[in-house]
């Protein structure tokens, strides 16, 4: 059941590279407290596959918050706009149906749980410590440090804080989560693990 979940991830529509998405899932599996897996920003599903992969093997649960509306990016006459991803009801880019399908084709509907709304709605509600956080919402400064003033106290001691899209060089992408990755290095509260690629993986140290 777990090669099949990491050969649905592999071909499921995303941006997140193979080998950064084993990386996360390898993360989530070596777990040692306990909690849910959390992430911000979902997309179609991709990265929630590697990381229902982990939960099936541990006994957890995955817990994915978008609002599933596009990032910036995403928005008309943005690069990486979708018109096919638009509801014409409300005129507005609506990837749920996408992410359901996703999983549910993935047989992942067990371990993976979808809230539909802002991270920051749902973070003052939030009072579970979780085993790992994984931040990949919209990469604009002012939302990125959102999600992580928001989130990353709520990673338990032990816990695994993921990073998607750090890239040290401008050339190479935004700082938004490059960013996120230095903070959290200088609070002093964390050790940075092996990552993969453009994948950061810290552990929670107190």
């Amino acid at each position: 059941m777990t090669s099949d979940l990491l050969a649905a991830a592999s071909a499921a529509p995303g941006f997140m590279p193979d080998d950064e998405g084993r990386a996360l899932y390898e993360a989530a599996r070596s777990l040692a407290v306990p909690g849910p897996l959390l992430e911000v920003g979902s997309w179609m599903g991709r990265s929630a596959l590697y990381l229902a992969a982990a939960a099936r093997e541990t006994g957890r649960t995955v817990i994915t918050v978008d609002h599933h509306r596009g990032s910036e990016e995403h928005q008309p006459g943005w690069e990486y706009h979708d018109p096919s991803l638009v509801d014409p009801a409300v005129g507005l880019i609506d990837t749920l149906p996408r992410f359901r399908n996703t999983i549910a084709t993935a047989g992942a509907e067990d371990v993976v749980v979808a809230i539909v709304t802002r991270s920051e709605v749902l973070a003052p509600l939030w009072s579970t410590p979780l085993a790992l956080l994984f931040l990949d919402g919209s990469h604009t400064e002012e939302s990125a440090r959102r999600d992580q003033d928001a989130w990353v106290a709520k990673l338990a001691v032990g816990g695994t804080l993921a990073i998607h899209d750090v890239f040290p060089d401008p050339a190479d992408g935004g700082q938004a989560p490059y960013g996120v990755y230095t903070r959290v290095l200088e609070s002093g509260e964390f050790t940075e693990l092996p990552g993969v690629g453009s994948m950061r993986l810290l552990r929670r140290d107190r």
